[in-house]
């Protein structure tokens, strides 16, 4: 098993898993931009926010793809399929701890359910499984999750 092929499908992974997402905000499929909410973390400049979110999005993604090569390792077997396992965790971890617990309690612009009226404008709580952004924002994220997943699954598994 190779690092070098765990960080490619981890990059290529990424790739997919952003533009799916994105053209499902183009469809209207759903209003969840995760660039611009990791980005907003760091600048309210909406522009700037969308720039570093993007290169934080794919951070995070070299990450977590090493947290997969280190799964595959563990059990001393990879492939598409089990990616795909592990994508589907990642995904309800992703739509329910992190975007519900963790993230409101770093982001200074994001909203949660116990919020009052605040003075600057916040933005919305995702809710359970990102629900506040579309009634499609889960299985969305979940398929694009499940690619991410097969995608490194596969690229591990296929090299030399």
């Amino acid at each position: 098993m190779s690092v070098t092929a765990a960080l490619a499908g981890g990059f290529v992974g990424t790739l997919v898993l952003t533009t799916m997402l994105r053209a499902a905000g183009e469809l209207r499929l759903t209003r969840i931009d995760l660039p611009f909410l990791l980005g907003s973390a760091f600048t309210a400049n909406r522009t700037r926010a969308k720039a570093l979110g993007y290169l934080l999005h794919f951070t995070i993604g070299q990450l977590f793809a090493l947290g997969y090569y280190t799964l595959f390792l563990a059990l001393g077997h990879s492939s598409w399929w089990l990616g795909m396992l592990f994508g589907l965790a990642h995904g309800m971890f992703a739509g329910t701890i992190l975007v519900n617990i963790l993230l409101p309690l770093v982001h200074p612009r994001m909203g949660t359910p116990l919020t009052s009226a605040p003075a600057v404008a916040l933005l919305e709580p995702p809710g359970f499984l990102m629900l506040n952004y579309g009634l499609a924002t889960p299985i969305v994220s979940l398929a694009a999750h499940l690619a991410y997943g097969a995608l490194i699954g596969a690229s591990i598994s296929l090299a030399p």
